[in-house]
C-alpha cells in the first residue's frame, strides 16, 4: 500500500485538527521561543514533569482542580514539535524520541495519582480500572510507534492522547472520574484493535503488491 493510499484511509483525527485551528495561537507563541533558542526538550521535560503536579492533585481527590491545572498547563505540549521545526531541528531525531518517551513516563505519572486515591479508599474494583486505563494508553501509543517502525502507518482510532485527555478532564471537571476511567478503560483497548486491524489492512496490501 503507498502513503497516498494509506493516508485517504486515515480519517484527520482530533489531533490534527487542534493543530491547524490553534496555528494562530501558537505561532506567535514559537516564534517568541526559538528568537531567545530555547530548546525544545526544556518544554518537553517541563511538560512531563507537570504531570507530577495532576497526580498530586488527583491523589488528594481534587479533581476539578486537577482538570483546571492539566487544562492550563497540557496545550504547553503542543509547542515542543513546533518549536524544533521552526529551529529547524531533524525530524525524528533525539528529540522526538524523548518527546514519544516523555510522553509515555507523563502517562504513568498521572495515573498513579488514580492509584494512590483508589489505594487509600480502598476500592479495588477501580484500582483494576486504573490499571486498565494506563496499560490501555500505552498500548495504543505502542501500537502506533511499532506500526511506524515497520514503515506502516497506525494514525486511527477513536482514543488516541488527545481524545484521552479530553475525556478526563471532562468528566474531572464534573467530579465524576470513574466515569473518565470506565471510558478510557474500554476505549483504549477498542483503538488497539483498530489500530491492529489498520496495520493488518496495511500488511496485506503489501503481500499482494
Amino acid at each position: 500500500m503507498n502513503p497516498i493510499q494509506t493516508k485517504s484511509m486515515e480519517k484527520m483525527t482530533l489531533t490534527d485538527m487542534l493543530r491547524v485551528r490553534t496555528r494562530f495561537i501558537i505561532d506567535p507563541i514559537v516564534t517568541f521561543l526559538a528568537r531567545y533558542r530555547l530548546s525544545p526538550d526544556v518544554l518537553t521535560v517541563v511538560g512531563m514533569l507537570s504531570h507530577f503536579l495532576f497526580a498530586w492533585l488527583i491523589a488528594l481527590g481534587q479533581f476539578q482542580w486537577a482538570a483546571v491545572a492539566i487544562t492550563i498547563i497540557s496545550p504547553l505540549d503542543a509547542l515542543d514539535g513546533a518549536l524544533a521545526r521552526k529551529l529547524g531541528r531533524k525530524q525524528g531525531g533525539f528529540g522526538a524520541f524523548l518527546d514519544s518517551t516523555l510522553d509515555r513516563l507523563a502517562e504513568i505519572i498521572l495515573f498513579a495519582g488514580f492509584i494512590w486515591y483508589y489505594m487509600q479508599h480502598g476500592d479495588t474494583f477501580m484500582l483494576a480500572l486504573s490499571y486498565l486505563t494506563v496499560t490501555g494508553s500505552i498500548m495504543v501509543s505502542y501500537t502506533r510507534a511499532r506500526a511506524e517502525a515497520l514503515g506502516l502507518s497506525a494514525k486511527v482510532g477513536i482514543l488516541s492522547r488527545v481524545e484521552r485527555y479530553v475525556v478526563l478532564t471532562t468528566f474531572l471537571v464534573l467530579n465524576i472520574p470513574h466515569v473518565a476511567l470506565i471510558i478510557m478503560a474500554v476505549l483504549t483497548y477498542v483503538t488497539v484493535c483498530q489500530r491492529m486491524f489498520f496495520v493488518w489492512q496495511q500488511s496485506m496490501q503489501v503481500d499482494d503488491e
